[in-house]
């Protein structure tokens, strides 16, 4: 593979539908309040997406450099872990990201606040930094959260909270309540492909001494904790399609289950690890096809 495909795959592009998920349906949401606005939700999915590459290359750095990614572990190789792409040379890409992606969430917050909501401006400066910090800190250093259990509770906030609730302040400048709910659905299911991947890894990282959630609970309770996050975000679902039905289109995000429920009867089914790496993609693509119909049932 050439070093070109290699920086290519180091990006983890199947990683960045799920990373948007969030903005997405924050998007649908201010359209039905009325305070939707295109360059607002273009610059927002763009900062996404420079922030998740930026977690891909730095976590593709720590675990390189700290050799958790090792013939042991399942899924694509990574890009130090080739050999064809130099510590120093991910380093170096690190930064630059960190440089686009300031830039990106500084356009953002000027587009979306503009020198009218000084104290908003403040706060997302600071998300967004906190976001660059997390994004850098999950494998990198000697206190890496990843490899500490930490992990699920950061993609939560980060996927949940950050993306679907300050997706929608960015365009309506307040909270309102319609976003709670699937701020935590959200949050629930990208948790879910975050422990898939982490129960698929619990041997390599085992050797790695990479503590995961997922590795401290073992593969059959990390079953149960995956199906508990699907399930309450199924549930959670409906009780917000009650909560703002106006029409039974509102129910289109029922479509969404089918997948997850098929999802659900194969990892628990599966007894060898390396299954569980073709249901990450179709576990991101329903969070996004989820997000996509939630929001939508609220506009027909």
């Amino acid at each position: 593979m050439n070093k070109t495909k290699i920086w290519i795959s180091s990006m983890r592009l199947r990683t960045l539908p799920l990373s948007i998920s969030g903005i997405i349906l924050a998007s649908f949401l201010a359209a039905y309040q009325d305070v939707f606005n295109w360059v607002i939700c273009l610059l927002a999915i763009l900062s996404t997406l420079s922030f998740q590459i930026l977690s891909n290359l730095a976590n593709d750095y720590g675990d390189g450099v700290k050799g958790t990614d090792n013939d042991d572990r399942i899924g694509p190789e990574r890009a130090i872990q080739s050999g064809v792409i130099s510590p120093k040379e991910m380093k170096r890409a690190i930064t630059i990201n960190v440089v686009i992606s300031t830039i990106l969430a500084l356009l953002t917050i000027y587009f979306a606040f503009g020198s009218t909501h000084f104290l908003l401006s403040v706060v997302f400066f600071v998300l967004s930094v906190g976001a660059i910090i997390a994004a850098i800190k999950y494998t990198v250093g000697g206190n890496a959260y990843g490899y500490n259990a930490m992990g699920d509770i950061f993609v939560f906030l980060f996927f949940g909270f950050v993306s679907v609730i300050g997706g929608y302040v960015l365009f309506a400048k307040t909270i309102d309540f319609i976003v709670i709910l699937p701020a935590v659905i959200i949050g629930l299911l990208s948790t879910a492909v975050l422990n898939l991947n982490n129960m698929r890894d619990i041997e390599s990282d085992t050797k790695s001494n990479k503590i995961t959630l997922a590795l401290k609970l073992g593969s059959l309770k990390a079953k149960t904790y995956h199906s508990f996050l699907i399930i309450l975000a199924i549930l959670l679902s409906i009780l917000f399609g009650v909560l703002f039905y106006k029409s039974a289109f509102n129910f289109i995000f029922l479509i969404a289950f089918i997948p997850l429920f098929l999802h659900l009867k194969k990892v628990n089914n599966t007894q060898n690890p390396q299954h569980f790496d073709p249901e990450l993609k179709k576990l991101a693509l329903t969070t996004v096809l989820l997000s996509i119909l939630l929001g939508l049932g609220q506009l027909l």
